[in-house]
């Protein structure tokens, strides 16, 4: 009976040699044959469709899902009073903010964001607000919620004062 470390050995050898001769093959194959060069690119050609392919579904998938989640957000509806909407807007926010340091998280934080900046009454303000303080993974994904949501207004309250457009805002400067 031979020792467990002879057969162990001469496996472990019989393996090397054997990766070792492919590889020698292989290289051979690839300098001395043109069909074979012409399969391999054929072949990563193939693997780099099949890549991009991929992408795309998985971008068509994540848009249908950020979609579904704006319409969500729209059939549960928004608060209407201000004491509501200002409870409504920091606790989202806040949501938001925790959510966001989650990569495995990025369409819930642009969600919770998204719901916070509906509520907001100069929604434009805010978007130059996120765009300094929020991740661009993030942003991206609040950036499509809001070109999907049609109904938003993203100049806010002064856009519905008619004529008093040029004037300032009363307040403290």
């Amino acid at each position: 009976m031979l020792p467990t470390s002879t057969v162990a050995t001469v496996s472990v050898a019989t393996i090397a040699t054997g990766l070792l001769g492919y590889a020698v093959y292989f290289d051979y194959q690839r300098r001395k044959s043109a069909d074979f060069r012409r399969e391999l690119r054929r072949e990563e050609r193939r693997q780099a469709r099949l890549e991009k392919e991929q992408a795309v579904l998985q971008n068509k998938a994540k848009s249908h899902d950020i979609h579904a989640a704006v319409d969500a957000a729209q059939e549960v509806g928004f608060p209407t009073s201000v004491n509501e909407k200002e409870q409504y807007f920091m606790e989202h926010v806040q949501q938001g903010e925790i959510l966001a340091a989650d990569s495995s998280q990025t369409t819930e934080a642009a969600l919770a964001f998204y719901k916070a900046l509906k509520v907001y009454p100069t929604p434009g303000d805010l978007i130059s607000i996120y765009d300094k303080t929020v991740d661009k993974r993030v942003l991206d994904v609040l950036a499509e919620m809001i070109a999907y949501d049609k109904n938003l207004d993203l100049e806010g309250a002064s856009a519905g004062m008619g004529g008093l457009e040029g004037m300032p805002l009363p307040g403290l400067d």
